[in-house]
């Protein structure tokens, strides 16, 4: 962005984490928290698309949340209905491209058939790419894309070696065609990135902030991409003067 301060990501995930204590710390149910989540996952990405940020993925549903309470993974669902219902042809009028990433199985089929009819309708957008994780893990994704690699090498009589998979194994990731997070954000005060892209985040830059998640905004953007700006990476060389 001409003459902003900040050097400016590719590409920006984060692990959308605090709705159930935002909700908590107000005596509301944790499914208000959920759906001030929502609000939030919008205001980031507008705030993304003002900031000329090409690529947002945001954490929104892991393979392990399964183990919640039915209720509140029902309430999740539904926000995600109505996310998809209600946001969709306005993420297409903003020229915004829409992928999900993680597995559909164990989805309900109306909400698989809206997410593919999502990114169809999205697939030529040029404009901020929006990536969520939805039951995603990153380690069913590394497992996954080495089955399909080892098959390949089987198939096509492959030589096995680092350089082999150096080129081909990123190919079957489910990011691939997006660069590497150059920073990844986590709200709420946690640090840790629960199965979250661990094969791209090799070398991201990792910020975390104590906002909750329904209380993120642009200002949070802003200082994560300034934290971004501070760092040197070197990604694993030495730094010549």
């Amino acid at each position: 962005m001409s003459g902003h301060p900040f050097q400016i990501p590719r590409h920006i995930a984060i692990i959308m984490d605090g709705n159930g204590r935002w909700a908590e710390q107000r005596g509301l149910p944790r499914t208000a928290g959920h759906h001030q989540g929502v609000e939030a996952c919008k205001r980031v990405v507008r705030s993304a698309g003002e900031l000329n940020i090409p690529f947002i993925t945001l954490f929104g549903f892991s393979s392990e949340n399964w183990r919640r309470p039915a209720d509140e993974i029902n309430e999740l669902m539904r926000l995600l209905r109505m996310f998809l219902r209600a946001e969709t042809a306005e993420l297409h009028r903003n020229n915004i491209r829409l992928k999900m990433i993680g597995s559909r199985e164990g989805l309900s089929p109306d909400i698989v058939q809206m997410i593919e009819s999502a990114e169809q309708l999205m697939a030529g957008n040029t404009g901020l790419t929006l990536t969520i994780a939805l039951n995603y893990g990153g380690r069913h994704e590394i497992l996954t894309a080495a089955a399909s690699y080892a098959r390949q090498v089987v198939d096509k009589g492959l030589t096995p070696g680092y350089e082999t998979a150096e080129e081909f194994f990123p190919t079957f990731l489910m990011t691939h065609g997006m660069p590497d997070p150059d920073v990844i954000i986590r709200p709420s005060g946690e640090q840790r990135i629960s199965n979250f892209l661990l094969w791209q985040c090799a070398y991201s830059e990792f910020v975390f902030t104590n906002t909750l998640w329904p209380d993120f905004g642009k200002s949070d953007l802003e200082y994560a991409m300034a934290e971004y700006a501070k760092r040197e990476r070197r990604f694993g060389a030495v730094q010549h003067a």
